[in-house]
Formats: structure tokens, sequence, C-alpha cells
């Protein structure tokens, strides 16, 4: 299945414990559900609340937000909820000590928390923000003392978004993490929304304070952990915004948007129209998009608005097409088959002879097991790596339920990418020790392995003969996929004319 998630974006609720919000929040979720009607078949379904639950973090308040958060559950559309903390749902401090507050209510991060979604390939990053947002002083003076202090509280916010990613990724991750796409979700806005300058016309001062201190490191943080999207609440308006920082792993040949990182950030209205003001909610689509023939990754996100005193949601950018706006997450998220054949593998306890047949395909029939024309060594070399990680996977599982000749031949195919990647990295030049280095990662980027090693065959290496030696290889690996049952129709023809289709 295609990587895809679904995130519905509410926030600023101010639920008060009145019950006077529960009608509106029944129209809200009667409008998310038909907002969602088109992907209510993708896997992953996220409800997330931006912070700003209740008004007040009074026992009522919060049994309320827990009661509403229960009837968002109860619908069905929501394969998980997430929440972040707002300034109003944190104890004041004259308040009694001990008095619950969301953090104790609803579990909710103090400091971050990453959801990882595997089959999504979604690292959903979680940050609480009350402690470095200046919203504290926007009405007072700040002085030298607590400049530096809130500086410190943002540091450490990136600290904090920095660490709960580790700079090797998790231990559960299917995939290098290069390759998640990575949403991060706060209560403050990064940086001021020029959006809210609108508020103008009311008569209300703007509020330049009222967002992250020290903003600029924030964002190099969140760019450094390949952050592609930023959902945030908090001032009550709609706003979309691109930030474009100089990618530091970009190549002398990179340029134009190559050049560039991107981090999008969205904000999201009251979506229960707090404060006199519209009200509003996002919906965040993440998948496959074909265009001209090419299959490329986007985000589509939806904005809905209900204005003031008006029962109905309606489309907030009716001006575009279908009312969505399609924004390229900045590098392509297509996933190798092996990759995604791997997240599969791990989603079984044990694997059926068919499910066998099925993703042994899907692994083989690419072009780098076929004689098509001449062999690019380096994409051999990665296709035959990241195919052999797929593949003990693959014969684990099926172990427990194969029979011996079948689990035989499965167990001779590994020592024969064995020798189709030791083969291609000898006529690259890639030393034992390089190779051994190249095996030990649990996957390899293809992007980045073309960075580090040579394209191309030495100068002393007889191609033809090596070319030769490989179609051999690939049909004796075609003889013992055969082998795993001829009932299978597993006669791929490896190693003779590609298939119609194949993926590279």
């Amino acid at each position: 299945m295609d990587r895809s998630f679904v995130i519905a974006h509410i926030s600023d609720l101010h639920l008060d414990g009145s019950g006077r919000l529960l009608a509106t929040i029944e129209t809200l979720s009667a409008a998310i559900r038909e907002a969602m009607a088109d992907v209510a078949d993708v896997p992953d379904r996220i409800l997330l609340i931006t912070g700003d639950l209740v008004e007040d973090p009074t026992p009522r308040a919060l049994d309320e937000a827990l009661a509403v958060i229960a009837s968002f559950r109860q619908t069905g559309l929501f394969t998980d909820i997430q929440a972040v903390a707002g300034n109003h749902d944190v104890k004041r401090p004259s308040q009694r000590a001990g008095r619950h507050d969301v953090y104790d209510y609803l579990h909710l991060p103090r400091t971050s928390k990453s959801v990882y979604y595997r089959q999504a390939g979604l690292d959903l990053v979680l940050l609480d923000s009350n402690r470095a947002s200046l919203s504290k002083l926007a009405s007072g003076n700040i002085d030298e003392n607590a400049y530096h202090a809130l500086v410190a509280d943002s540091a450490r916010l990136s600290v904090e978004l920095a660490g709960s990613m580790g700079s090797g990724g998790r231990a559960d991750y299917a995939e290098p993490a290069e390759n998640l796409v990575r949403v991060l979700a706060l209560h403050h806005h990064p940086l001021p929304q020029a959006t809210g300058e609108g508020k103008r016309f009311l008569g209300a001062p703007d509020e330049p304070l009222m967002y992250l201190a020290a903003p600029a490191t924030f964002l190099e943080a969140a760019t450094s952990l390949n952050v592609n999207l930023v959902l945030h609440g908090h001032r009550h308006v709609e706003g979309l915004t691109r930030y474009s920082i100089l990618d530091p792993r970009a190549t002398r040949s990179d340029s134009g948007e190559a050049l560039w990182r991107t981090i999008y950030v969205l904000s999201c209205p009251s979506s229960t129209g707090q404060a006199g003001d519209d009200a509003g909610f996002n919906i965040v689509h993440f998948g496959p998009s074909s265009d001209a023939g090419q299959t490329a990754y986007r985000f589509a996100i939806a904005r809905y608005s209900r204005p003031r005193n008006d029962g109905a949601f309606g489309t907030l950018d009716s001006n575009l097409p279908d009312g969505v706006i399609r924004l390229p997450p900045g590098r392509d998220f297509s996933r190798d088959p092996a990759v995604q054949a791997m997240i599969e593998i791990g989603a079984y306890r044990t694997l059926t002879r068919d499910q066998v047949a099925a993703l042994v395909r899907r692994l083989l029939m690419r072009r780098a097991f076929y004689a098509d024309g001449e062999a690019s060594w380096a994409s051999a070399l990665y296709v035959y790596l990241v195919t052999s990680h797929a593949w003990a996977d693959l014969a684990s599982k099926f172990a427990r339920s194969g029979r011996k000749h079948e689990v035989d031949a499965l167990a001779a195919v590994t020592l024969l990418l064995r020798r189709l990647i030791a083969q291609s990295a000898a006529v690259l030049g890639i030393d034992d020790d390089q190779l051994d280095e190249l095996r030990a990662r649990r996957l390899v980027h293809r992007d980045d392995l073309q960075r580090e090693l040579p394209g191309m065959p030495g100068t002393d290496i007889d191609v033809a003969a090596e070319a030769r030696q490989r179609v051999q290889s690939l049909r004796d690996l075609n003889e013992q996929v055969k082998r795993l049952g001829l009932d299978l129709g597993l006669d791929l023809d490896l190693g003779g004319e590609a298939p119609p289709q194949t993926p590279p």
C-alpha cells in the first residue's frame, strides 16, 4: 500500500465545563466527517489538537475536554488522537498547589514526544511550547535578563526537539530517518504571522510577542531534523507560510530549488470560534499524486472556515481548484519496493505461501534483476543491498510455516544475493571494509549511496565479462526462486528480458 496519512487539525477549543460549546463541537465533528469522506480508507487518520483545549484548567473544564475527546474517538473517523498543551491549559502560579491541568488529565508531553506511524512513514513530533513562548510578556517590558531567559528556554526547546529524534533515529524506525515525513505540532507559532494584522480592523492591537523566543534557533533545529510541516494554533487565525533555508547537504551540481530545504507552517483558528473569531479546521492529506505519468508525493491541505454567527463550515480557499492547496514536500518520498515489503513483513507474525509469492515478485521484478541493456552497477548494488535486508526478514518469518525445501530455497537465494552484492562492489572498487560497513546499515538511501561511492567501474575492470557473470548469477537466482514451488508461478525469468513496466 502506498504511504499515506491524514491529519484532521483542530485547535483552541476553550472548553469551560458549562456545556455551552457541545453543540458547536457536534457541528465541528459533522463538518470534519464530511471533509474526510474521500480519505476514509487511508490507514492512518489522526485527530490533532494543538492546544488550549480548555479556557481554564478547572475540574469541570478538564472533564468536558475528556468527554469531547471520547466523542471524537467514538465517531470511528480516527485511528489515533494526539494533542499538545496551550497556554490556557496550564495551571496559573496563583492557583493552589496540586491543582490538575491537561498535562495530568490527558497525559500530554511536558517537553517533547515522537509518535511513529510505521505504515505511513510519518513521525509526528509533539512539542510543548509554553515555556518558550513570549506570550507571558506580551503586554509588559522585557529587560535583558528576561530576554536571555526566554532565549534559553527556546534553545532548550530546540534541544528537546533534537533529543526526541536522536542522531540515528529511533530503534523502531522501519526505514532511514531521512525517509520519514516529519510533522511537528506545537501550540505557539514559530514566527510572527502577517495574518495577525487582520485584527486591526477590530480595533485590537497586534500581538507581536505571541510567538517563540529565538525563533530562528528553533526553525534551524527543525530544519536540521528534516521537519516538513509545522502545525500550530494560538492566534485564532488561519495562515500558511513557507520557510526555506539553504540545504547543508546540497552538492555542487544542485541549483534552484535543490539548494533549499523547505518547511511549511500551517495555523489553525479556534475550531469553536472563540473570542468572536471565525471558526476553522484543517485537513492535511499526504499521499501519492500522478502527474504526466510520474508519481510524486504531495501535501493536500484543505482549510475550512465558519464565519461568525454562521452555523455552516465551508472551504476557505474556494478560489483554488477543489479548494485544496497542493504542496510538494521538498523531496521524493517514494519508497523502494524492498522498504515497503519490509514494513508489510513486519506486520505479520507468519507468512502464507501466497503472501511469500506476492512479496517475492515485488522484490525481484526490478530491472536490476534482468539483463536489460548496460548495467548501472551503483544502482544495482543499492537494489541488491536493500533486497537482501528484506529477504532476510521474509525468510525469518516464512521459516515458521514453510516446508523444508522452500526454506532451503530461501536460504540459497540469500547466498546468491550476497554474491551479487560482492560482485557489484568489486566492479565499483569497493574494498571489504567498505562493503562490511554497507552491509551493516539496515537500509541505505539510494542518493546517499551514489553520493558516497563511485558510480562507474574501474578502468581495469572487464565490464563485458562481469556483465556475463552477473547474468549467470541472476539465472541461478531464478532457479532457486522456482524451487519455492512451481504451483506459485514463481518463474520470473530473472536474468532474461525485463518485463514491461518493471520498476527500476
